[in-house]
């Protein structure tokens, strides 16, 4: 079942951008054993989440923003999806993979041929989102500390 609701660009720095991060961060907290540390990984700046360099999403139902996503360069031709959220009342509903796939399109426009993504070994609904997507297991790209499976799929 697909909910009524808006996936849009938003700035990085904004308000709501800023809320739908915290809400992000506060989830990872409470679902990894030992924490979560934002400032551990390499936290995204602002610019990285601007065009042409990326874009960063908000999903939106009735006005409440109930999720998050960014697309950034990760290196020539390829982009990263990251700091993906979306709010536990519409999991299950279509909103993950529609934001999934609106990052893939913004990637696309951005000109991008590739796209790639991090996850945590706990977040075991997220990984089989990426795998019904198209996403490959590949090789760990990054150092993310965090990470346990590192995923890539063509956008051609």
């Amino acid at each position: 079942m697909v909910e009524d609701f808006t996936i849009a660009p938003e700035p990085f720095g904004g308000a709501d951008a800023r809320w739908a991060l915290a809400q992000y961060v506060a989830e990872l907290v409470e679902r990894f054993p030992e924490g979560f540390d934002p400032g551990r990984g390499a936290p995204p700046d602002e610019d990285a989440f601007t065009p042409p360099k990326g874009v960063f999403l908000l999903l939106r139902r009735d006005g409440s923003v109930l999720g998050c996503g960014g697309v950034r360069t990760e290196s020539p031709g390829t982009a990263e999806i990251k700091r993906m959220w979306i709010s536990p009342e519409l999991r299950g509903r279509g909103a993950g993979r529609a934001m999934l796939s609106a990052l893939e399109e913004q990637a696309r426009r951005l000109g991008f041929s590739r796209v790639r993504l991090d996850t945590a070994a706990e977040l075991v609904q997220a990984r089989a989102m990426y795998a019904k997507a198209g996403y490959a297991e590949v090789p760990a790209y990054n150092d993310n500390p965090y990470a346990a499976h590192w995923f890539e799929k063509g956008l051609l």
